[in-house]
């Protein structure tokens, strides 16, 4: 499970660059990449949230390690 965790991660640090972009530049690397919310930007956009709502579950797994 942990390339699951390690490719979450990626995609979440990818997506927070992307909003860091946004929020600078006002540029938006994912819509200007794949096309203004057209279907694999927003498949992106889906993924990453996903992600973002799989690593929740990180910081119980750092409690238990810490525990041990």
């Amino acid at each position: 499970m942990k390339w699951f965790d390690n490719t979450a991660l990626t995609l979440v640090i990818i997506g927070a660059v992307n909003w860091l972009l946004v929020g600078i530049f006002r540029f938006d690397l994912v819509a200007f990449l794949l096309g203004d919310l057209s279907f694999l930007s927003r498949a992106v956009y889906a993924i990453v949230g996903l992600c973002g709502l799989y690593l929740i579950s990180l910081f119980g797994r750092i409690g238990d390690m810490s525990r041990s």
